[in-house]
């Protein structure tokens, strides 16, 4: 799994397959990729609606990679 970190922005997974859960609510994704809010002002958590470019969120971009055994 490969998680990048956009510069300013959100977090892009990449992936077929999406399970959100979020309380008692669950919810398959079936998409290539998912935002997720990373600036914390999302009315759409946990995903990105792009409020980071409105309040201006800046952070760093990178990435992290999950290996799996």
């Amino acid at each position: 799994m490969r998680l990048e970190f956009l510069e300013n922005g959100p977090i892009r997974v990449e992936g077929k397959r999406f399970v959100v859960r979020v309380g008692e609510k669950e919810e398959a994704l079936e998409r290539p990729r998912v935002f997720l809010c990373r600036c914390g002002g999302s009315q759409n958590k946990p995903f990105c609606d792009g409020t980071h470019k409105r309040i201006g969120f800046q952070a760093p971009g990178g990435v992290l990679e999950v290996e799996s055994d």
